[in-house]
C-alpha cells in the first residue's frame, strides 16, 4: 500500500504542533496504513516538532507498532501450554503452510494475512485457539484451520 499524502494530511490535520500527540498519531497512522512506513513517520515528526530520533524510539518500544506492512488480517494462534497439548503447534504449523509463511512469523506477499505466536488468548478451555482479527476460534484442528482461511480470504 502507498502511502497517500492526502490522507495523511488529513490524519495530521486532527492534532495541533505538540509531542503531547505522538503517540495518538502514529496510532492513527498505523489504523490508516496496517504499519508506520518511513515517510509517514517523518511527516508525523515534522508536523509534531518531535526528533525523528524520538518517533522511530517511541514506534520500536511499543509492540502495538509495527515497522513492517502487516496483512489484512492478523491471525495469532496461541502456543501457551493449554493449546500446546492439545495440538496448538500442529494447527500453527497448517496456518504457516497454508500461508506460505517462511520461518515462524510473518505476513504474506499479497499482504491478506500476518501470523503471530502469542502465548495465551485467555481460552484455554477452549484449546487450540486462534484469534484472527477480533474474533475467537476455538477447539482448531488442521483441518478447521485450513477452512477458517478460507473462509477470511472471501472477507
Amino acid at each position: 500500500m502507498s502511502v497517500s499524502f492526502e490522507a495523511l494530511e488529513n490524519i495530521l490535520g486532527r492534532y495541533p504542533a505538540s509531542s503531547e500527540h505522538l503517540i495518538s498519531a502514529l496510532q492513527d497512522v498505523q489504523a490508516r496504513f496496517n504499519y508506520i512506513p518511513p515517510e509517514a513517520m517523518t511527516a508525523v515528526c515534522d508536523h509534531l516538532g518531535v526528533p525523528l530520533s524520538r518517533g522511530w524510539a517511541v514506534a520500536t518500544f511499543y509492540k502495538a507498532f509495527s515497522l513492517e506492512p502487516k496483512g489484512e488480517h492478523d491471525v495469532a494462534v496461541c502456543l501457551g501450554t493449554a493449546c500446546h497439548v492439545r495440538g496448538g503447534r500442529n494447527v500453527y504449523d497448517k496456518f504457516r503452510r497454508e500461508l506460505g509463511i517462511i520461518g515462524d512469523e510473518g505476513t504474506t506477499r499479497d499482504l491478506k494475512f500476518s501470523l503471530r505466536q502469542v502465548r495465551c488468548l485467555g481460552c484455554c478451555s477452549m484449546g487450540p485457539v486462534a484469534q484472527v482479527d477480533e474474533e475467537i476460534h476455538g477447539n482448531l484442528n488442521q483441518r478447521k484451520a485450513g477452512h477458517l482461511l478460507r473462509m477470511y480470504r472471501k472477507r
